[in-house]
């Protein structure tokens, strides 16, 4: 137990400090806290039922809300909605599953949290604690044509428009930093 306790201390000692690459060996520089390699995969966004009764949700958080299928992202004055198209969906198109089912079976952990940077109580799934440092967003060229199966609340930088890219289960909606 001892041991265990110890182990546990290192790695999350670590972490706090750490610059994470997933799909790639290392970030391209000091200013980069996540970033993700050139697959055409994406980054899916945490779904939630409402996220206007998510009351400690801090300005930048980013969800996929499910009561309007859209990729949503908070600001001071609300939720900005990042999905243009009115007709998101949860029902996958290969399988005929709808998602929904799928996630209201699951029990969920409320207090579940990772944070990269020196951990804050700032809430969230994913948090970047850094100040100094951002995520680089997965890159795809065309995602539309590129990413066979999105899934929805998928988002991910469009290196053929150089746009932001949001999939809300039909369509992606682009937008311009």
């Amino acid at each position: 137990m001892k041991n265990t306790i110890v182990i546990s201390f290192l790695l999350c000692s670590f972490a706090v400090s750490a610059q994470i690459a997933i799909g790639k060996t290392s970030v391209t520089n000091s200013s980069v806290s996540l970033e993700f390699g050139l697959e055409n995969k994406g980054i899916l966004l945490p779904w939630v039922t409402d996220p206007a009764t998510m009351t400690t949700a801090v300005n930048g958080t980013m969800v996929y809300a499910l009561n309007d299928k859209k990729v949503k992202v908070k600001y001071e004055t609300g939720w900005k909605d990042l999905s243009v198209n009115t007709n998101g969906t949860t029902v996958d198109p290969v399988t005929n599953i709808d998602g929904v089912t799928i996630q209201n079976s699951a029990t969920e952990n409320e207090g579940a949290k990772v944070a990269i940077g020196t951990p804050t109580s700032t809430p969230g799934i994913l948090v970047l604690e850094d100040t100094n440092k951002a995520m680089v967003l997965p890159k795809v060229a065309s995602p539309h044509l590129n990413i066979i199966n999105p899934s929805p609340g998928m988002m991910v930088y469009d290196t053929a428009t150089k746009l932001l890219a949001v999939f809300n289960g039909s369509v992606w909606s682009y937008w311009r930093p």
